[in-house]
């Protein structure tokens, strides 16, 4: 089955039937929710799949919290006191803000593998949609600087042109899906037709997730970093649209930072960091040489109850070499035994201080 959420990803608001209601529980970051297990005539909250997070949304203003996939039907887990009633018609709504940036890094994943596959020989092997930065893997040992800053270019180029995206749902025995590329494993518990995600000129692929209409509306992309990663594969570290502005107001606002911390630009933060590393490698060589001196030094400190009274209780701390402190401990100079404190070589005794 395609659901709303997948015909318009644009699609806000949505008025649908109850089918099922069940109460269940939900395990999620340490936390267990209590609430129920809701299906839909039909949803726009699309339900976790092809390296996609699940949306988030309401359903009758009660907040839906996870959506998986079973087979043809979307399972909403409702955080609710009461169930919702069986054939009732409800308002579904969906959270825009986190739709919107997965459409974003959805799409962008799609522009990002298809110039890499075509310009560079670069396949992805799979793909991740993290909550600030997400993941390629790349079929490749290692990916040169050079090929990623020359990839972003062309990607960025793509957004510039305002290419269309769009939506075609295929038979599953239709002859024309041999033309389009398959990095997405349909799953056999699913029926209906065959969704493909095409980017005009660039990539037939098929999938299951949320997109954008038109290139244009990725804003832009940045690669990151090229990483390795496991089993001789590469790792390629991206953000898309609203994403990069985040990470670019986060960046200039640790710039300020270290500004005021360092008392320099951002052209010397290198500079002044490896003028510090210097500095503290010298104090520590000093301190080093300064407790070898007095390695063989004894400090006392007394403190007494009170100044005018000699046999006035008081304390007396030792610390230095521990040969040194021990022929000072239990009957030498003290009318009480030893309190032990602190790390091993400090001791103390609270008594009257001869």
């Amino acid at each position: 089955m395609v659901f709303m959420c997948q015909t318009d990803s644009y699609l806000k608001q949505f008025k649908t039937n109850v089918k099922t209601c069940k109460s269940s529980e939900l395990k999620s970051k340490g936390n267990k929710l209590n609430g129920f297990e809701v299906t839909l005539e039909d949803t726009i909250l699309f339900p976790e799949g092809g390296g996609q997070p699940s949306d988030f949304g309401t359903i009758d203003g009660k907040q839906v919290v996870d959506v998986r996939r079973d087979g043809d039907i979307a399972v909403h887990f409702v955080v609710s006191d009461g169930p919702l009633e069986v054939g009732r018609q409800v308002d579904v709504e969906v959270d825009w803000k986190r739709r919107f940036d997965h459409m974003q890094q959805h799409s962008g994943q799609h522009l990002i593998t298809a110039i890499a596959e075509q310009t560079f020989a670069l396949k992805t092997t799979s793909w991740s949609l993290g909550e600030e930065i997400s993941s390629i893997e790349l079929d490749a040992k290692e990916v040169s600087e050079e090929s990623v800053r020359r990839l972003e270019s062309l990607v960025n180029e793509k957004i510039r042109e305002s290419v269309p995206v769009s939506i075609t749902l295929f038979d599953r025995n239709d002859e024309r899906l041999k033309e389009v590329s398959t990095r997405l494993l349909i799953p056999e518990d699913q029926s209906g037709p065959i969704r493909v995600v095409s980017l005009e000129g660039i990539d037939r692929n098929t999938c299951c997730g949320t997109h954008v209409s038109n290139l244009s509306h990725l804003q832009s992309i940045k690669l990151l970093s090229a990483e390795k990663g496991k089993k001789n594969k590469t790792n390629l570290y991206f953000l898309s649209g609203n994403r990069v502005l985040f990470y670019l107001d986060k960046c200039y606002k640790r710039e300020k930072a270290l500004n005021t911390s360092l008392k320099c630009t951002s052209d010397d933060f290198m500079p002044m960091t490896e003028k510090m590393k210097k500095s503290l490698k010298i104090s520590q060589k000093i301190l080093n040489e300064v407790k070898q001196e007095i390695s063989d030094t004894l400090v006392v400190l007394s403190v007494t109850d009170d100044s005018t009274d000699l046999n006035s209780s008081g304390q007396l701390a030792l610390a230095g070499n521990q040969e040194l402190i021990q022929q000072f401990i239990p009957n030498k100079g003290c009318t009480k035994g030893w309190k032990i404190f602190g790390k091993s070589g400090k001791f103390v005794e609270k008594s009257k201080i001869r």
